[in-house]
């Protein structure tokens, strides 16, 4: 494959594909609907990238469809110009998850699939393994703090370490070696139409693990496992109740430490989070058993658990309350479910006890609004005060009489705001938070750097 067009180019799963086949010699072009940071790493790297989707656009070395592979991401409409081009001329063309599948067939692949967790998950499997003798091409759902990007790449390692995107039954393209479920909670509702349908794709993900494989999961999950006979089940938990668990937790001065229990009479003690927070417990365990299956030493996980900087916006830590005067802090979360929101605002409660916290949610799509707004609210709700802008609609068109405050009107017991977007950094200003926490999908983000800057100066 010497030329690629990428059709979605800006989403952070397709743009480690990007990276990989820059760095692999092959000319790369490709379009996204808006400009950002990481477009424009990718176009400081070699890739050719477009913003309007005139087929003008496209370079002339892509036109010829002999030689060139399109690839594309669902979220694309289909009314995409550039999109009907290719497929109108005769072009090859994939989605991103397919491609995923070729790279990945070959390797023995560990796949991390879940609702949450399986960003942290992977990113932690690839820190460990990238420095060891096993090694490992990952292929990341966020930016890895550690190298700064979303690809890990090794031309001699035979492991890859892909999340699995449940997201259009994308994860049914891989092929497992090690297959890691972190959780099941419904979503994607919009795609399965119903709880079964969604737990029925993760037993679909688990039978593609190839013989003499492993399954790790999460203890308690409702899916059925699927896998085949040759295939070992081990389950893992922050509790006892895993085969793989975590011991003797230590919270104290800001770190966070456990004692790792596993089959056959494993033990490692004195494991470090690098990123010490009482949601990472679970992620830590689960990365620690499937590097262990890999062939990763005691060593090589402790010094990759410890070292872990985390994934952006993965609890990521923007104020810590001690290097800014004013001991404000301030925290960005990706978390988008209504179990991630809660226990992102246990695992800060926990972290900073005493001190009163905000939370700034703006929700992520009209039919996850729709479908989960009373688990939302719930959630919500053991925050102090929460803050919600208007919908992020992403690929959705609007669902009459669902807003943000659909959610926010069943929030209880706490002070809750509504706030547009646009008016968020004068609120910010004129309030005075003792901490404040940035949650969703959504691009809300993109104002963390103006956010810590008003804070800065209070």
């Amino acid at each position: 494959m010497q030329k690629l067009y990428f059709v979605g180019a800006g989403g952070i799963g397709m743009a480690n594909l990007v990276r990989y086949f820059l760095k692999k010699g092959a000319k790369v072009a490709g379009y996204d609907r808006t400009s950002s940071d990481l477009t424009e790493h990718l176009v400081s790297e070699g890739a050719l990238l477009v913003f309007d989707d005139s087929e003008d656009n496209i370079p002339e070395d892509f036109r010829n469809p002999e030689g060139t592979l399109v690839v594309y991401t669902p979220a694309v409409p289909e009314s995409n110009r550039i999109l009907s081009y290719f497929r109108n001329n005769g072009f090859e063309v994939v989605k991103r998850a397919a491609l995923l599948g070729k790279i990945t067939a070959a390797t023995d692949a560990i796949c991390v699939a879940g609702s949450h967790g399986k960003t942290t998950t992977s990113s932690m499997i690839a820190n460990i393994l990238k420095d060891t003798p096993v090694g490992c091409t990952a292929f990341l759902g966020g930016i890895l703090r550690n190298t700064g990007s979303n690809l890990v790449l090794n031309e001699t390692s035979g492991f890859s370490v892909i999340e699995a995107d449940e997201y259009d039954r994308s994860f049914h393209h891989l092929h497992p070696y090690i297959g890691v479920v972190t959780s099941t909670d419904p979503d994607h509702l919009d795609i399965y139409g119903d709880e079964e349908h969604y737990l029925e794709a993760f037993s679909i993900f688990t039978s593609l693990i190839r013989d003499n494989g492993w399954l790790i999961t999460h203890t308690g999950l409702k899916y059925r496992p699927a896998v085949g006979e040759t295939v070992k089940i081990e389950t893992y938990s922050s509790d006892k109740d895993g085969d793989w668990h975590a011991d003797n937790i230590i919270f104290g001065n800001g770190t966070l430490s456990f004692t790792l229990i596993g089959p056959e009479g494993i033990r490692i003690e004195d494991i470090n989070l690098g990123v010490p927070v009482e949601i990472n417990i679970d992620n830590a365990v689960a990365a620690c058993a499937a590097s262990y299956r890999a062939g990763a030493s005691e060593e090589d996980i402790k010094r990759g658990i410890k070292s872990f900087k985390g994934a952006k916006r993965r609890f990521e830590v923007w104020l810590n309350g001690k290097d800014n005067g004013n001991g404000v802090v301030l925290i960005d979360d990706y978390a988008h479910s209504p179990n991630e929101v809660k226990s992102s605002i246990s695992s800060v409660k926990k972290l900073y006890p005493g001190r009163k916290l905000a939370v700034v949610f703006q929700p992520h799509l009209y039919t996850r609004t729709r479908d989960f707004a009373d688990d939302f609210a719930d959630a919500l709700s053991f925050a102090d005060t929460v803050i919600m802008p208007e919908i992020y609609p992403a690929r959705e068109l609007p669902i009459p009489g669902i807003t943000s405050k659909t959610i926010l009107d069943k929030i209880k017991g706490c002070e809750k705001i509504y706030c547009e977007r646009k008016d968020l950094l004068n609120l910010i200003k004129n309030s005075n938070f003792e901490m404040l926490m940035t949650l969703g999908a959504a691009d809300i983000d993109r104002l963390l750097p103006e956010i810590k800057s008003i804070l800065e100066k209070q």
